[in-house]
């Protein structure tokens, strides 16, 4: 059979790697996806840079237009990242009945609804393992391995960068501000890291889960994001203490009224595996009526991992290429006449159990005011841990930290507590609030 035809739209550290995987292991992938897969056309804006990578092994534009309008290839990868001239190319391809492979998180978060459709519309696959996750195959596990579940939740660590600043600020104690900076010069957070630290990078991939777990439209913007920015290294080190470990998670959740989408830095018991990833490493639990609970791990950035998942997308089309639509596994999961109508629910309506910090007067009644408060908004306490002046201060300080831990309770209640709290004279600075995940 002749192979399959590729071009890559962006051949830089993704597109070499699946340029080189596909030369290196060629056989192999041959004898699973019964053809051969050839990448014959690749574009980057730098010519010279792109035949650096390929040589003479495949042809070279400045234009992706020209790969998108070539009809003799079958499928175009999107390497390209952004939402305005991926979007174009994205939907050129479709329009010209090309099959779609990308690793773009943000467009599909937020045009996935409109690629979608399109691609249902002209009877063409749109693959996208490699958008979520890196070399995690999540994307499969949801949409086929887990398909008699009926998935209740998902949890996951989706952003290595920030994983790597909590695991260094962890073990050496470091404030936020300063594990940035040597992320940045290790090459683990960007010049401009806001989608990291500020939690976009994993709403957009959290998005995508949710859409397949729950078979809902893709709907990033009613997603509740932060990030770790005010995350303090006392508050990792209370805690440790306390049996639990702070990771920037992305959370989505069926409920009787609707799916939680949220991403926030979260405490997570310090026995649950996922508790213990460390590094710029990735992982994603999920939990099935069926199966239980299954945790997913890897390497969720990078070259030949990302690669990886590009390629088993070629390999899945190859095989499906000459497949009716109909037979093909769904974009989403679901069928397409068979998306839910399930809302996203506001943050306020919510449920789960919190750690706070107060910073506060170190005088007699101080904690009794606060529980009393809790108290009153008919929110339960767990635990309490109150450190002494010096501790926090040092010889002599009027100041202490009171730690508090939750019980489950709805975030807009929580939210009034917290008013009540902040507006005390006895309380010295802004209220930390975390909240507490037991993913059990």
């Amino acid at each position: 059979m002749k192979p399959i035809q590729v071009g890559i739209l962006g051949i830089g550290t993704v597109g070499s790697g699946v340029f080189n995987v596909l030369q290196r292991n060629q056989e192999e992938i041959k004898r699973r996806a019964g053809r051969g897969i050839e990448v014959t056309m690749v574009s980057r804006r730098n010519i010279a840079e792109a035949q650096a990578l390929v040589g003479d092994r495949a042809q070279v534009v400045a234009d992706a237009r020209a790969i998108v309008q070539n009809p003799a290839i079958d499928i175009v990868v999107e390497l390209i990242g952004g939402t305005t001239l991926a979007k174009e190319l994205v939907l050129e391809a479709i329009a010209a009945g090309k099959h779609v492979v990308t690793a773009n998180k943000a467009l599909l978060a937020v045009h996935g609804t409109e690629i979608f459709a399109a691609a249902h519309a002209k009877g063409v696959m749109v693959a996208f393992e490699a958008a979520v996750a890196g070399g995690i195959p999540i994307i499969k596990a949801l949409r086929e391995g887990l398909t008699a579940n009926s998935i209740q939740w998902v949890a996951g660590i989706i952003n290595g960068t920030t994983n790597f600043i909590l695991s260094e600020m962890r073990d050496k104690g470091l404030d936020f501000s300063v594990v940035l900076k040597e992320a940045q010069r290790l090459g683990y957070a960007e010049a401009d890291p806001t989608f990291d630290i500020e939690g976009v990078d994993a709403a957009h991939k959290l998005t995508l889960m949710s859409a397949i777990a729950f078979g809902i439209p893709v709907q990033f913007d009613k997603a509740y994001i932060e990030g770790i920015t005010q995350l303090g290294a006392q508050d990792i080190r209370y805690a440790e203490q306390l049996g639990y470990r702070i990771k920037l998670l992305g959370i989505t959740k069926r409920t009787a009224n609707g799916v939680e989408l949220r991403v926030h830095p979260s405490l997570v018991p310090a026995k649950r595996l996922i508790a213990n990833v460390e590094g710029a490493m990735n992982a994603v639990m999920v939990q099935g009526d069926a199966v239980g609970t299954t945790l997913y791990y890897g390497k969720g950035a990078g070259s030949e991992p990302t690669a990886s998942a590009v390629i088993a997308d070629l390999v899945d089309i190859a095989r499906l290429h000459t497949a009716e639509p109909a037979q093909r596994v769904p974009y989403l999961a679901f069928q397409h006449h068979s998306m839910s109508d399930l809302p996203v629910l506001p943050m306020g309506e919510v449920v789960t159990s919190y750690y706070l910090r107060l910073r506060v007067a170190d005088q007699a009644g101080v904690l009794a005011t606060v529980t009393g408060l809790l108290a009153a908004a008919d929110i339960s306490i767990d635990a309490v841990l109150q450190r002494e002046a010096d501790e926090v201060g040092g010889e002599g300080a009027t100041q202490t930290d009171v730690i508090i831990l939750t019980h489950d309770c709805i975030e807009s209640r929580m939210n009034a507590a917290l008013s009540q709290m902040q507006a005390l004279p006895t309380v010295l600075a802004p209220i930390t609030r975390i909240r507490k995940e037991e993913l059990a």
